[in-house]
């Protein structure tokens, strides 16, 4: 087909009309804003929800402060679970040194291991795991919350994931973003295509899997991250034995172990017999030792855990690591070996007892105005049960706020099954915990 001169004038005009900056009045360019790629959005992330939860509660924080300028001093958060305290001297010293060695020649080091420093990998494997685990089965990273990301790319569109309700957003919104569900169902406020599984004060906050669909993937995290949580040894041990007989891989979200302080309660999957065949865990030094901006974690996979044609998880695992991922900051990974030695591990001790007297504080007020209060003991959550006579999470939320100037975070942000509950975060210092319970028996007692 051939185009007449002038089509070709017509286009050339059209084509450069529509890339050229607008004319003010004044004769001044303006950007032409109308304009938009060729490309086609992922349809995945149309599913998504609005925004992910913590920032839209600094989203709600930043609205409340532009109408209560005056109130900006008075802003307390019990929400987001960032801690507070700075990082102790022994640890903070393994991070200035592995800083230092980078000004001589002697100590310089560029790219490490995508897999984490070999010395890193063992201390973890020989101090946290005691051994039942072997160092070429951990994945040092920037963080557990990456890391999932990470699984969820390797595990891909096709599988079925099963995650707790309520739970930590990021399992659904992977779950979502990687093409694994459905549309949401406005009713129930579900995507379709995930099996929920309820957790709810009647079974303890532990989810009853072989009741509910198989899942090809089971998100479990416990200590857990809303409700406080911890598994016991007995509910891991059925959780283990029906995955293994559905052929389900459990993904398990360890990330507050080093809150559980009650005797008998499993830190690791890996204390499970016969979890190497079923299990993967997540882990981070973010609530470990403040590492929370510094960033260091890490993810193990057996070897022995395998996928349906036979292929080792490990090996997929390591390839996701190798091609987009150059390793954990050497720098933050010399933080990561002194958080594990004696000394460091003593810091960390200190650094929970810290929060978990925080959670305390808060548990014991909560229940002193008469709520109903899950967590806070092996877990730095505590979970509130609301009255109807404070609306909804959201309401509650929104109320709490104008009130005290407290700031917590609504259960409904965790999924469904968090409607009528609010979680609050021991991770705030002392004297800003205090302050928050003498402002919230004033205003609810």
């Amino acid at each position: 087909m051939k185009f007449s001169s002038v089509a070709c004038l017509a286009l050339v005009a059209l084509s450069a009309s529509a890339f050229s900056p607008a004319t003010r009045d004044d004769g001044r360019a303006t950007i032409n804003t109308a304009l938009f790629s060729g490309v086609q959005r992922n349809e995945n992330f149309a599913k998504l929800q609005g925004g992910y939860l913590f920032p839209e509660i600094g989203r709600r924080r930043t609205a409340y402060l532009e109408e209560h300028p005056e109130m900006a001093d008075r802003i307390i958060s019990l929400g987001i679970g960032d801690t507070t305290q700075p990082i102790p001297p022994h640890i903070l010293g393994g991070l200035v040194e592995g800083a230092s060695k980078l000004g001589s020649k002697e100590g310089y080091s560029g790219y490490g291991a995508e897999q984490g420093m070999a010395a890193l990998r063992q201390k973890i494997a020989s101090t946290l795991y005691n051994g039942i685990i072997d160092a070429e089965e951990v994945f040092v990273s920037d963080g557990a919350k990456c890391d999932i990301m990470r699984l969820q790319q390797m595990f891909g569109p096709k599988v079925v994931s099963a995650v707790q309700d309520p739970s930590y957003p990021v399992y659904v919104d992977t779950s979502v973003m990687l093409g694994q569900t459905g549309e949401i169902d406005k009713a129930t406020s579900q995507y379709k295509n995930i099996v929920y599984m309820p957790c709810t004060p009647e079974n303890g906050f532990f989810p009853e899997y072989d009741k509910l669909p198989r899942a090809d993937v089971v998100y479990l995290c416990s200590p857990n991250n809303p409700t406080g949580a911890a598994a016991t040894k007995s509910q891991l041990e059925s959780l283990v034995k029906i995955c293994k007989e559905r052929g389900s891989i459990l993904v398990f979200d360890a990330a507050y172990a080093p809150f559980i302080r009650s005797e008998g309660v499993p830190k690791s999957i890996f204390e499970i017999e016969g979890a190497k065949e079923v299990a993967i865990e997540v882990n981070s030094f973010s609530k470990y030792a403040g590492f929370t901006g510094v960033r260091l974690g890490w993810t193990v996979i057996p070897l022995a855990l395998k996928f349906k044609d036979g292929t080792p998880v490990r090996q997929d695992f390591n390839r996701v690591m190798t091609t987009a991922f150059n390793g954990a900051s050497n720098i933050v990974q010399s933080g990561g070996m002194a958080c594990l030695d004696k000394e460091g591990l003593e810091e960390i001790d200190t650094l929970i007892d810290y929060y978990l007297e925080n959670a305390k504080i808060l548990r014991e007020t909560m229940e002193s105005i008469g709520f109903t209060v899950h967590g806070g003991t092996d877990a730095p959550y505590v979970f509130v049960e609301l009255p109807e006579s404070l609306g909804g999470s959201w309401d509650a939320f929104s109320t709490i706020l104008e009130k005290t100037q407290v700031v917590t975070i609504p259960g409904a942000g965790f999924g469904p099954g968090g409607e009528g509950f609010l979680r609050l975060s021991a991770f705030a210092p002392r004297e800003s915990v205090m302050e928050a319970c003498e402002r919230l028996k004033k205003a609810l007692g």
